[in-house]
């Protein structure tokens, strides 16, 4: 609810400027001094600490609570100069208005879009197997982007809600062997990574075969050049797990258009490296099962993989070959091979396909019809091979056995009453983890936790082909402890279906009990996509239920959360919940709190309290930095808990108790790291200077996230957003008092009676009393019952919104400022800060009165220049047709009078002068900055006259 308010604030308050833009400037991000812009020799545009090239588009990204803003575009559209050089300017609008109109009659809006679209419409039912259509091969330019998310089973049970997130995800796959050179021995590692992308981060699961552990992952851009490094840790996993965060939007579009690479290398030497390129694949969406193809032969830079899967209805096992290095031809016209893929078993040939592949094309895709019940078997135990050989003189072969996929992704469940096949209230939760083998045995752990009636039974299921018809694949109900609440153990007798539905998302996890024998909790098991977050997965988390809320609360929703605390006692964190109604899927806030003391957790107690943000429909994940030392030492032992909040449950939805063994110091490790940079700055200036974020300004450098006051007006407050410098003016409170001071060297006014009116205390008291609400925006503590303006980097102050402190829960409470409705036909907007536009004086004023205002002598007067009404003591610069706007000339209205004046430059007593581009005023040479400054326009009190 909040993101679209803040939308609303958007396109009222920064959508405007171009038609306000005569009364004041615009406020953009500005270049530190003596630093070149991000991509240098590069044209573009520099956006919140970003760079982006002529013509791109982006959402702007406001950070928590806000979020991006879906409905507002912005471009960088190339702009000349008079010199003819070419520069970018940011333009952004609000898209929201371009919807077009859906032809259905209940249009959707799913997650991390701004219009509404009618629901998909499921598949054609004509097709026997739909896995014909799903599991073709993917040609590059013949299939639409929403092809590549196609389901091919009828998943008509899941609701859109539960498909969100996945909605917004693509995959890709890599198949990495050797580089073949004619001096140097190719590699005889092979090597297969899965990308899932989501938003702007590349989630990477890396196996490899053949070779040793590597030691880096590089992503290659178009030209060749390192887009992106990933060390790689130790560890003597096959597994490789890593994370791209923020992919810049050229590099994004390089990726969506298949033309980056990525190469592995191990520490030993060059011929261990591999390589490959990355590609979209419609088969990643059915995959269930996957092999990796290598040869017996040392050095000769072959490989492949393959993806399989089973169809829906029949025991038919479809796969697609990606091969490289198998056909050793460099001319233009393809070479024709013929090749025969075999299914083997312990040296035995099940099956055998004989087809011809191209050098120009060497994939291959085939089903396999009707495998029996021992086929079927050594599928799900690992023990089923494929062999592809090349037939000719000099035969070559790779092969490898076939495996249920891995992935770095978590396959888990959140069990919940409200997903129970009777929906009910019961206020419980369940959670489970498993790990899938290669043999296929299934290891799980599960946790049951709020239920006031005893467990009768613990399954996992498939769906009901009837609403009470249960269908129970395996029981897990003797391995249930009622003492400690959890089932520990292992499923070795998976079938291939079973491994199958289980990738697939199409099992459950069931809960009856005594109360009722059906089920009370139930979950889908379903994988978490890797985060790169510092959680230990492997480990059960921590349940979320109404049961731990203090008073209970007897609800459907349910949820579980791993958190850790890494080196820089930074928290990391990963929640999931279920079982919540529709109107509350929407507004779901998590927070972490602190006790007072060990017992009963109820709000009475609490004394630390901050919120967790990232929620994504019923996912969040995190970092929270800028934790205080009482609430580690909560977390180290045992005292806090994370509670997720609802609209129906604003006091507390589900909540769990967490402890986190950390030896957090106070003022040490648990500060953020943008307190450690001050820190750094004020010990060490050389070594500050040595960060790539840091921020020059004021022949002082700053580091990255901190804020100041600059020298030259005590009115603006600075910060450094990745060495670009952001100024704002400070908007300063409203004051209640009859009487106001204004001190020497401060900004705002404060009041000068002797007793201060109630809110300034309450602002004061702030930094003493620890309750209050902590903005992520501002990093500050602010006092319960204060409102302010948001700041938000690195946009700054959002006047058009106002977020008040509730001091009975610590929440901070944020919407958009309500505007009065006109009556006018042509209402103006004072200033581009401004929230609300505002009639005319001439056209608000009642008919027959027309004059009267400007016949009141003792009254303030409004001023018309040009198109445009000002109100007494207003500033601007003028606009002036075919030139713009001239910023070298202030004008002012005093009482009905426009009054204007240029800008008096300052007698200058040195040799070398020059006049810089758009300048007023002449300079000295040896004075002159690199970098112009640009700030935002002063509010109507800072007037400057000459």
């Amino acid at each position: 609810m909040l993101a679209v308010s803040v939308l609303c604030v958007l396109s009222c308050a920064w959508l405007h400027t171009e038609a306000a833009s005569r009364l004041k400037s615009p406020a953009l991000p500005i270049q530190s001094e003596r630093e070149p812009l991000p991509s240098k020799g590069l044209s573009g545009c520099s956006f919140g600490g970003r760079f982006y090239s002529l013509e791109d588009t982006w959402h702007p990204d406001l950070g928590e609570p806000f979020g991006v803003m879906h409905c507002v575009q912005c471009n960088c559209e190339p702009q000349k100069s008079r010199r003819g050089k070419v520069f970018g300017k940011v333009n952004c609008k609000n898209i929201k208005q371009d919807c077009p109109d859906p032809d259905c009659d209940d249009p959707v809006l799913l997650p991390g879009h701004c219009c509404k679209t009618c629901p998909k419409v499921g598949h054609d039912k004509k097709h026997t197997d739909p896995m014909l259509d799903t599991f073709e091969f993917h040609e590059k330019g013949k299939d639409k982007e929403d092809d590549l998310h196609k389901s091919y089973n009828d998943r008509s049970y899941l609701s859109s809600e539960d498909m969100g997130p996945g909605e917004s995800r693509t995959d890709f796959v890599a198949l990495l062997t050797g580089i073949k050179d004619s001096w140097l021995p190719s590699s005889s590692g092979v090597a297969r990574a899965r990308f899932t992308l989501t938003r702007n981060s590349l989630a990477f699961s890396v196996t490899y075969q053949r070779m040793g552990r590597p030691t880096k992952i590089v992503f290659l851009s178009v030209d060749g050049t390192t887009a992106f490094e990933y060390k790689v840790p130790k560890g003597n996993s096959d597994m490789i797990c890593g994370v791209w965060k923020n992919i810049a939007k050229p590099l994004l579009r390089q990726l969506q258009s298949e033309q980056m690479r990525i190469t592995m290398t191990t520490a030993s030497s060059r011929r261990d490296e591999v390589e490959g390129k990355i590609i979209k694949h419609r088969a990643l969406f059915a995959e269930t099962f996957s092999t990796i193809l290598t040869s017996e032969e040392e050095n000769s830079g072959m490989g492949g993989i393959a993806m399989l899967t089973l169809s829906d209805t029949e025991n038919n096992l479809h796969f697609i070959l990606i091969l490289q290095g198998l056909i050793k031809h460099k001319g233009k016209d393809p070479l024709v091979v013929p090749i025969k893929v075999q299914m083997v078993y312990r040296q035995h040939v099940l099956r055998e396909i004989r087809a011809n592949i191209t050098s120009h094309d060497p994939d291959f895709a085939e089903v396999l019809t009707d495998l029996n019940s021992r086929e079927l078997f050594w599928l799900s135990r690992g023990q089923l091979a494929i062999a592809v050989t090349t037939e000719g003189r000099e035969p070559k072969q790779i092969s490898g056995f076939i495996t249920g996929r891995q992935s770095c992704d978590t396959i888990q469940s959140v069990m919940s009453s409200g997903d129970a096949l009777m929906p009910g209230k019961t206020g419980g939760v369940g959670s489970a983890i498993f790990k899938l083998h290669d043999n296929g045995t299934l290891d799980y752990q599960v946790q049951v936790a709020g239920l006031s009636s005893n467990i009768l039974g613990l399954t996992i299921e498939q769906k009901p082909r009837r609403r009470n018809k249960r269908s129970v694949l395996y029981d897990l109900t003797p391995e249930y402890s009622a003492v400690t609440g959890q089932a520990v153990g292992s499923w070795s007798r998976l079938e291939a279906r079973h491994i199958h539905m289980l990738l697939q998302n199409e099992l459950f996890i069931n809960v009856a009990t005594a109360h009722n024998q059906d089920g009370e909790l139930r979950g889908q098991i379903k994988a978490l996509y890797y985060s790169g977050l510092d959680a230990p997965r492997h480990e059960l988390p921590t349940p979320l239920a109404g049961f731990f809320v203090s008073p209970p609360v007897r609800t459907g929703a349910a949820g579980h959360a791993w958190v850790s605390v890494d080196q820089n006692c930074h928290l990391h964190y990963e929640i999931v919940v279920a079982g919540l109604s529709k109107a509350d899927d929407v507004t779901v806030n998590a927070h972490l709190h602190g006790l007072a003391e060990i017992g009963e957790m109820d709000d009475s107690s609490t004394t630390h309290k901050r919120l967790l943000t990232g929620f994504y429909g019923s996912q969040a994940h995190g970092v929270l930095k800028d934790i205080s030392s009482e609430l580690l030492q909560h977390l180290d032992q045992g005292t806090a808990f994370i509670q997720v909040s609802t609209k129906m449950n604003p006091r507390g939805e589900i909540r769990g108790r967490v402890h986190v063994p950390n030896s957090c110091e106070a003022g040490h490790k648990g500060d953020t790291e943008e307190t450690e940079a001050e820190e750094v700055l004020s010990r060490d200036p050389e070594e500050l200077k040595k960060d790539p974020h840091t921020c020059f300004f004021e022949n002082q450098h700053h580091a990255h996230g901190s804020r100041w006051t600059p020298n030259y007006d005590k009115c603006f407050t600075c910060s450094c957003q990745k060495k670009t410098v952001i100024c704002d003016p400070v908007i300063c409170p409203a004051l209640t008092c009859s009487r106001t001071v204004q001190p020497e060297g401060k900004c705002c006014p404060v009041c000068d009676d002797k007793k201060e009116p109630k809110d300034m205390k309450a602002a004061e008291r702030a930094t003493e009393n620890p309750e209050g609400c902590y903005f992520e925006g501002d990093q500050k503590m602010h006092a319960p019952g204060t409102t302010w303006h948001p700041f938000v980097p690195p946009f700054g102050y959002i006047k058009c919104a106002v977020c008040t402190c509730k001091g009975s829960t610590g929440e901070v409470h944020c919407e958009k400022v309500t505007c009065p409705a006109l009556t006018c036909s042509h209402p103006v907007r004072r200033n581009p800060s401004d929230c609300c536009k505002e009639c005319p004086d001439e056209e608000r004023t009642p008919p027959g009165l027309e004059h009267t205002d400007m016949m009141q002598a003792d009254g303030p007067r409004h001023c018309k220049f040009g198109k445009n009404y000002y109100q007494n003591s207003d500033n601007w610069h003028p606009w002036v047709p075919l030139v713009g706007e001239m910023k070298c000339i202030n004008c002012w209205c005093d009482h009905g009078v426009t009054k204007c004046q240029r800008k008096q430059c300052p007698i200058l007593t040195c040799t070398n002068i020059t006049r810089k581009e758009g300048a007023c005023c002449p300079e000295c040479t040896d004075s002159i900055e690199d970098d112009e400054i640009v700030m935002k326009t002063p509010d109507k009190r800072r007037n400057w006259r000459h």
